[in-house]
């Protein structure tokens, strides 16, 4: 096992607890990282590692704010390379197919609107197709228990990333398992949320109507804190989904745990792998879980479907040309899968989902006889010979448990359970239908305090980390809209507030040309200044956040002059709630009403 660790962890809590004690800066621990990083030395974790002296400035400029103000205040994170950082390549896993996006994708936007820092982006097996890690041009990044074991994948280098104590969390994806499989076979939480509740703007998809966005940490209570900053409503993402009321579990006296009878698990010869799920699942009923076996096979026919329907054939809808034009850049296993998706047409398209929606409704007659369902994570782990020899087979083994949960709507957390005798970690995946995240996540802290043992493969002990808290119903009837036209727009500085209290964005827009901007002087934070004119003006660009009535109260009250909340006249004619700007406030301030919004003028900068 690779121990490259100090005695410091990097979970989220105790490095947020360093900063607000003072015992630790962001520069100090930006620079720890990459010296951690250095003396890991396994370069196939990492497609892009950005520049040390980029990454410094941006945690010197942390330095200015208030530890407690940001969420995420410091926080490293790595960044699965399809997935959107301004400024630097998206690969996918094919250098050939590589893009730079001018803009990030929506999570990592909101990210480092909370305070956290991106690092690097990390190996994956090519276009998100696989769950072995081996599908890459960029090499095998090592298992950190056995460099003999694959990683698992297809987001492979993030859950290698944060079990090797490289960073806190690290971003995946997840369309048949990806989120999950690496965690498993590394240790580490591995966090599957709702589909649509993370933005998926900026992600290259894999199968976009199934796709989501995942959380790789060393604990339930991280991946929980990075859900609650990442998540919520996108106007610009048509696949973003408006957040339902939080759904609760009962709690673990009450908790229902649905178990597949053992005609229906498979453990693919690994009796170990076999005696740690019967173990969690004895684990869970001590905690006083009741056990409630179920009908498993609705579940196990939708796991099939995923690779033997047309949803591959979906794949094609984003690189087909590119896989016709240049068929030698594709790994030759990504290029079988995929081009495999031309022997689908419509019809089949729509047998297929009128299959899946009798699966539905079975697996829902199910639901009504559990609360949580309690799977392996996989039923094995293979040697990355093992996968050389036999990449699809093996690889459609370890989608046995994880394949159906986007086609059936459901939430899952991977969690450690306990290792074999050989050093390799085995995991239970817990599921949920939609919109139980959070509650998924105290579920999975639960079990995982009373398993113990340490983070990922760093050797620390797991902390003992106080109950973390899940945000109330909300009645989406109880809303109210605000205009945001600086520090609050998506990934800016203050975002976060917004994304704490609840809030979502319900679109992009502008004024009515009524309306100057200034850049106001004298605020350690940059701050624009709205004011109306009684006659001409701009079109001042805006974003529009609704937010529940009972904590907008709280937001205005942290508003202080020359600030506050007046109504705004929008380029429809409508009126919402919005920042202005007491007039006394411009005089020396810069008019920059002819850029058209605050982004335009912070981009000169």
């Amino acid at each position: 096992m690779a121990k490259v660790n100090d005695s410091n962890s990097l979970d989220i809590d105790s490095l947020l607890d360093r900063y607000r004690t003072g015992s630790i800066a962001p520069t100090d621990a930006i620079a720890q990282v990459y010296d951690r990083i250095d003396r890991y030395a396994d370069p196939a974790v990492w497609i892009y590692l950005a520049p040390i002296a980029e990454t410094l400035e941006q945690a010197k400029a942390l330095q200015n704010l208030d530890p407690q103000q940001l969420p995420l205040y410091g926080i490293p994170f790595a960044i699965k390379d399809n997935l959107d950082w301004a400024g630097v390549p998206t690969t996918a896993g094919c250098p050939q197919f590589a893009r730079t996006p001018g803009r990030s994708s929506a999570v990592v936007e909101r990210l480092c609107a909370a305070g956290a820092i991106a690092i690097g982006k990390t190996n994956m097996d090519q276009f998100a197709t696989g769950l072995v890690g081996t599908r890459t041009p960029y090499g095998v990044c090592r298992n950190p228990f056995d460099r003999r074991y694959i990683p698992g994948g297809s987001s492979s280098g993030s859950a290698a990333a944060v079990s090797a104590g490289l960073v806190s969390f690290a971003l995946g994806t997840d369309t048949a398992g990806s989120g999950r499989v690496p965690a498993a076979f590394t240790n580490i939480v591995g966090l599957k949320p709702t589909r649509g509740s993370i933005g998926t703007r900026g992600l290259l998809p894999a199968v976009r109507s199934l796709d989501c966005v995942s959380v790789f940490a060393l604990t339930c209570a991280d991946a929980a804190s990075v859900l609650q900053a990442a998540s919520g409503f996108d106007a610009e993402d048509a696949f973003s989904r408006r957040p339902e009321t939080n759904k609760v579990l009962p709690d673990l006296a009450s908790l229902r745990v649905g178990v597949p009878p053992d005609g229906d698990l498979e453990f693919f010869g690994n009796a170990e792998a076999e005696q740690r799920y019967r173990k969690a699942i004895a684990r869970l009923q001590s905690l006083g879980c009741t056990i409630a076996p179920i009908d498993f096979k609705p579940f196990a026919d939708a796991a099939e479907m995923l690779y033997g329907g047309p949803w591959v054939a979906e794949r094609l809808a984003v690189i087909g040309d590119f896989l016709d034009a240049h068929p030698e850049a594709i790994d030759p296993i990504v290029y079988e899968i995929i081009s495999g998706g031309k022997r689908y047409d419509a019809v089949s398209a729509y047998r297929a989902s009128y299959r899946l929606a009798e699966l539905r409704h079975l697996s829902e007659i199910q639901w009504q006889s559990m609360d949580v369902l309690a799977v392996p994570t996989t039923g094995t782990i293979y040697t990355v010979a093992e996968v050389a020899a036999e990449p699809i087979a093996l690889n459609t083994n370890l989608g046995r448990y994880t394949n159906f949960a986007n086609l059936l709507d459901l939430c899952a957390i991977a969690v450690p359970s306990g290792f074999q005798s050989n050093g390799l970690p085995a995991g239970l995946t817990l599921m949920a239908p939609a919109w139980h995240d959070l509650s998924l996540c105290r579920l999975g802290a639960a079990f995982h305090a009373s398993l113990g043992g340490t983070l990922g493969a760093t050797g620390l002990p797991l902390p003992t980390i106080p109950e973390f808290a899940i945000a109330p119903e909300v009645s989406s009837e109880k809303r109210v809209k605000i205009a945001v036209v600086g520090a609050h727009l998506s990934g800016e500085p203050l975002n976060y507030q917004l994304i704490e209290l609840g809030g979502v964005l319900v679109r992009s827009c502008r004024t009515s040309p009524i309306y100057k901007l200034y850049a106001l002087t004298g605020t350690a934070l940059g701050k624009p200044g709205l004011v109306r004119q009684p006659e001409g003006g701009s079109a001042i660009e805006v974003e529009v956040w609704e937010l529940p009535i009972a904590a907008f109260g709280g937001f205005v009250a942290k508003i202080g002059p020359p600030l506050g909340i007046g109504t705004l006249v929008l380029e429809d004619g409508s009126t919402v709630q919005g920042f202005l700007c007491e007039s006394y406030a411009v005089a020396g301030a810069i008019d920059i009403s002819d850029l058209g919004g605050w982004r335009a003028y912070n981009f000169r900068f």
